[in-house]
């Protein structure tokens, strides 16, 4: 991570980094990858007060050891959700203070390995198995661990669902955990869950409750997170409509899926929180279809939807059987001559945000410390922006690059560069305006 960034007004930052300014204006490197999403989400399984890394390609396989249900289980809708477009989830148990369920008979003591109800779909047996015996895990009457040990329990181990305490072992067909019970999500485990990660990599971070204090909460953290400290994150959440800011997206309104499931409003923030990581920087959602979406549980007549993109809201519509994201817009509705209606687009952002990410990774990789602050280095340094804005025109990302559209020069202290940077940054189509002459 960058220890130094943000903006700048005038040359006086004391941390070593990368400062960056945007003004709007009208008229090989190495890049940061994108598709990394957080969520904190309550949940009936699972450890409390750490980050679980999923990744998309394993989820499917890991699903059940991890979070206690199967991949396709209604319990990780809102998982699946975030994954169906990002690559990774951090995922973040959010609910705290539950209690394991246990169970016990003489000579056996069985603890569950998390707090949470699903601890209560636990139980064990202890089987004849020769001279031997078997003990055996099931949840949901599924086996999912066999140990073979002897009456003293010689080698028995935790497994990924409960741990064992033994003095003497015989044989008993079932012996089901119970006292699992949940704990609760509150504002503190949320803050909780910001700082613990603040120093992590990642996209976007959503979260998909209705407590406004807490949409507040995450609201300052990708401000700051954002705009004062040069990291170009994104914060999703639901009918918030006072952030005013390129680095939240609000959802308006919800799905529902093909087998009849309503996803309100702060749920499908799981599934935006995860297409908006997933995006490339010359990627839009414009039109993006909604997975398995059939309908939308709000629908607006078309000055609703004018209102609700207005007030810098992000809505989903029906055409022709398929939920599509009207507009892939941000909450920025306050305008200046600095920063421009451009600016609400998310592909734009994703474009500014991109290079200032990638010119930071060049920047502490090649130059920060190593690279004398001299003629030739600030050419050489030059040379990898240039190369990095021929990257991004390549991909269609910006439009019309030159090299002189890059200076880059002596700051005001030794140790300091100056860069000015030009970019045009290109969007989606979105709108059609034709005139039709008919003779």
């Amino acid at each position: 991570m960058s220890i130094g960034g943000g903006t700048f007004t005038v040359q006086n930052k004391t941390l070593p980094g990368t400062y960056i300014n945007f003004v709007s204006q009208t008229s090989t490197v190495s890049t940061a990858e994108r598709g990394i999403v957080a969520l904190p989400l309550p949940l009936h399984w699972g450890p409390e007060k750490t980050l679980m890394t999923i990744n998309s390609d394993e989820y499917y396989d890991k699903a059940l050891s991890m979070l206690g249900y199967g991949s396709v289980d209604e319990n990780l809708l809102l998982i699946r959700q975030a994954l169906t477009h990002a690559t990774t989830l951090l995922l973040y148990r959010a609910d705290v203070g539950g209690t394991k369920a246990s169970a016990s008979i003489t000579g056996l003591s069985v603890n569950a390995n998390y707090t949470g109800i699903r601890g209560n779909d636990l139980k064990i047996a202890v089987v004849t198995n020769g001279d031997d015996l078997d003990v055996v895990t099931y949840l949901d009457g599924a086996e999912v661990d066999r140990q073979t040990t002897d009456s003293d329990g010689v080698g028995l181990a935790a497994n990924d669902y409960v741990t064992f305490a033994v003095t003497a072992l015989s044989a008993v067909a079932s012996l089901p955990l119970t006292g699992g019970l949940d704990g609760e999500d509150t504002t503190q485990s949320y803050a909780d869950f910001l700082a613990l990660l603040e120093p992590e990599t990642f996209n976007v971070v959503g979260y998909a409750g209705t407590d406004v204090s807490v949409k507040a909460l995450f609201v300052a953290f990708a401000k700051r997170l954002h705009d004062e400290e040069g990291k170009k994150i994104v914060a999703v959440i639901s009918q918030y409509t006072l952030a005013d800011s390129i680095a939240v997206i609000s959802v308006d309104n919800g799905v529902i899926l093909s087998d009849g499931t309503v996803i309100a409003a702060n749920d499908a923030v799981c599934w935006v929180a995860g297409a908006s990581a997933g995006a490339e920087i010359n990627e839009s959602l414009t039109n993006m279809a909604y997975d398995d979406a059939v309908d939308v549980d709000t629908k607006y007549t078309s000055s609703g939807y004018e209102a609700a993109l207005e007030a810098g809201q992000f809505v989903f519509y029906l055409q022709s059987g398929t939920v599509r994201v009207l507009s892939d817009i941000n909450t920025l509705v306050t305008f200046s001559t600095d920063v421009s209606e451009d600016w609400t687009s998310n592909r734009v952002v994703r474009v500014m945000d991109g290079w200032a990410n990638d010119v930071t990774l060049i920047f502490t990789e090649r130059y920060l410390g190593t690279q004398t602050n001299s003629a030739t280095g600030q050419s050489l340094f030059k040379a990898d922006l240039v190369t990095l804005g021929k990257q991004y025109a390549s991909i269609d990302a910006i439009s019309d690059f030159s090299a002189d559209d890059i200076e880059v020069g002596q700051g005001d202290g030794k140790r300091d560069l100056l860069v000015s940077c030009a970019l045009t940054p290109n969007d989606s189509m979105e709108k059609l305006y034709m005139t039709v002459n008919v003779q």
